[in-house]
């Protein structure tokens, strides 16, 4: 399917791997010229290298922690006027609730509910005043069914999701749909964190916890950053301008609920 979004610009977070990685890839097949940002210089400037040689598409980095006000505005500045966001960072560490203090939960708000407020703030603006924008929050199934060792991110993610919902609809009739994407397990470095935690607590190899985990999955496996950066591709896509405000999941089926 022709996605209609050649040429457009898009600002993808926390993508030289993972998830980030697998709409970046996504959204530089579908034409657009991509603002790709992480972290670690080295992965980013590899994977921007890849795609570039894919893809045959202009690709700017920016290695900068996107969750602190100075990798934002280093970010902000150097990406200008974008079509397409793509938030993403990674999630807090698991644990339970008596582990948490406040400065665990600010850090967790800051990480993944204030700053994409911060760039969704920034950038909305000027797609208003477009006409037109795409802005995906890469979130959680947990914002659906929350994960009790995942607390800190049920939190914030659920946070960033009340505000979504008031805000796509605020910026909708100027052409600029936001929606969440929700990710249940996928082949990603984060499922190997969660999955060797699991494998230690529970003296079994990381095959097993894998394994076990799988099973608990509809679909009996893992979802992968490729085909989760193609619904990503169809959310920024100039047929999903009807898609406001929604919750996607891309799980699976392990979420059980009719609505």
């Amino acid at each position: 399917m022709e996605l209609g979004i050649a040429g457009k610009r898009a600002l993808v977070c926390a993508s030289s791997r993972g998830l980030g990685r697998g709409c970046a890839e996504a959204l530089a097949a579908a034409g657009c010229e991509l603002v790709m940002n992480a972290r670690g210089a080295d992965a980013l400037e590899a994977t921007a290298a890849a795609i570039r040689e894919s893809h045959r598409v202009p690709v700017a980095t920016i290695a900068a922690d996107i969750t602190t006000q100075e990798g934002r505005a280093e970010v902000l500045a150097a990406a200008g006027a974008v079509d397409i966001l793509v938030t993403n960072a990674g999630g807090p560490p698991p644990g339970m609730w008596s582990d948490w203090d406040r400065d665990d939960f600010i850090a967790a708000l800051d990480a993944n509910m204030l700053a994409p407020i911060a760039l969704m703030t920034a950038l909305l603006p000027g797609m208003m005043e477009r006409g037109w924008g795409r802005v995906v929050n890469i979130t959680s199934q947990s914002v659906k069914a929350p994960i009790p060792v995942l607390g800190l991110s049920n939190s914030a993610r659920a946070g960033l999701t009340g505000y979504v919902a008031g805000t796509a609809r605020q910026v909708a009739p100027r052409g600029v749909t936001i929606n969440n994407l929700l990710p249940g397990i996928h082949a990603t470095d984060r499922a190997d964190a969660l999955d060797r935690g699991a494998a230690e607590s529970d003296g079994i190899s990381l095959d097993e916890a894998r394994a076990r985990r799988a099973a608990t999955i509809p679909a009996r496996r893992y979802g992968t950053p490729e085909e989760f950066g193609a619904t990503c591709a169809f959310l920024c896509s100039a047929h999903a301008g009807f898609i406001v405000g929604q919750n996607i999941l891309l799980d699976g089926g392990a979420v059980n609920a009719t609505l």
